[in-house]
C-alpha cells in the first residue's frame, strides 16, 4: 500500500470526530471544499468509503470508524511528541486546546486570556465555549474550565480561582408586591428565570444549602433560557426572580436596584478549576497557561 500522508489521516480524523467537514476545516485551517477533497483523495487510495455524507450531516462509517478508533491515540501520541518539543525552545509553543462553558469564558477567561497571550506570543489558545459538559480526550480538547464539582473524578484537576457563590435577587420593588421568601420552597410561588440545561434538555432546578443540608428546589417562570445576561435583564426590569453569581450582580446589589435573600442558604462553593487527563508529562503551552491562571 502507498505511504499515506499524514495530514490527509489527521484531516479524516478531524472530520470524523467533529462530524462536520465545517467544523473540522477550521481546525485545521483549511477550506472545508479542500478538506473534503483531500477526504475522496484518501478514501480512492485506501479503496475503501471512510465517511458517510449527506446534504446535512458526515459520520464515519464502519471502516471509518475502525480507522478513527488506531488513529486518535496515535495522532495524540505525534501531538505530545511534537509539543514536549517546545521544552527545548526558551518560550514555550504551540496550541492549547479548551473546552468551558459561557459564563467561564465571558467572565475568567475574558478577563485573563488578554494578558497570558500578550506574555507568550508563541502559544494559541482555542476555545470552544459551550454549556454542555464534553469529553476532553473523545473531543480532542488538551484541558477544560468548571466548576470543581463538574470535573470529572479521573482528571488531574487544579484550582484556578477563588471560591464562589450563587445569589437569589429580584429588585426591592419585586419583593415588596410579592413577598420575601424565608425558605427555599418558597420560591415555588413566585416568577423564576428557569435555566435549561444543554447537557440533559431539562430545566435544572435550584440547589440550595445550610449546615450541611442540600436542597434542590424547582421554580417556575416566564422565561427558560441559557443566558446569564438575558436573566439579569429581565430580573432588573421587576418582573422576576433570578440565581445569578455574586460578582455579576454585586454592583446592582451595592446601588440597591436588586436585592438578595435566602443568604443563609447559598454559601460559598468549589470555585473554578482547569483539569486535564492524566499524562506522563504536561505540555509546555498548557504548563504555562495553568501557572498563570493560578497566579
Amino acid at each position: 500500500m502507498a505511504r499515506l500522508p499524514l495530514n490527509d489521516l489527521a484531516g479524516f480524523a478531524a472530520v470524523a470526530r467533529t462530524r462536520s467537514f465545517t467544523a473540522a476545516a477550521a481546525e485545521l485551517g483549511v477550506s472545508p471544499s479542500a478538506l473534503s477533497h483531500a477526504m475522496r483523495g484518501l478514501e480512492e487510495r485506501l479503496g475503501l468509503r471512510l465517511l458517510a455524507r449527506s446534504t446535512r450531516s458526515v459520520a464515519p462509517t464502519e471502516a471509518g470508524a475502525a480507522l478513527l478508533g488506531r488513529l486518535a491515540p496515535a495522532l495524540a501520541e505525534i501531538g505530545a511528541g511534537l509539543e514536549d518539543l517546545a521544552a527545548f525552545r526558551d518560550e514555550p509553543e504551540g496550541i492549547v486546546r479548551l473546552t468551558t462553558f459561557h459564563w467561564i469564558a465571558s467572565t475568567f477567561l475574558a478577563r485573563r486570556l488578554p494578558a497570558f497571550l500578550a506574555a507568550h506570543p508563541g502559544i494559541t489558545v482555542q476555545v470552544t465555549v459551550d454549556d454542555r459538559l464534553q469529553d476532553v480526550v473523545a473531543d480532542g480538547f488538551d484541558a477544560g474550565l468548571r466548576f470543581g464539582e463538574d470535573v470529572e473524578k479521573d482528571m488531574i484537576a487544579v484550582r484556578v480561582g477563588p471560591p464562589l457563590r450563587h445569589l437569589v435577587v429580584a429588585t426591592p420593588g419585586y419583593w415588596d408586591r410579592h413577598g420575601r421568601p424565608a425558605h427555599p420552597r418558597d420560591l415555588r410561588g413566585h416568577a423564576c428565570v428557569c435555566y435549561h440545561n444543554l447537557s440533559s434538555g431539562s430545566i435544572s432546578p435550584w440547589e440550595f444549602e445550610r449546615d450541611g443540608r442540600e436542597l434542590r428546589q424547582r421554580v417556575e417562570g416566564p422565561l427558560v433560557c441559557n443566558s446569564a445576561g438575558l436573566a439579569l435583564a429581565l430580573v432588573r426590569n421587576g418582573g422576576c426572580v433570578s440565581l445569578h453569581m455574586e460578582e455579576d450582580v454585586a454592583a446592582d446589589l451595592a446601588s440597591g436596584i436588586l436585592e438578595a435573600v435566602l443568604e443563609d442558604w447559598t454559601p460559598p462553593f468549589d470555585g473554578i478549576f482547569l483539569y486535564h487527563p492524566s499524562r506522563r508529562q504536561m505540555p509546555p503551552a498548557l504548563r504555562a497557561l495553568v501557572d498563570f491562571l493560578k497566579r
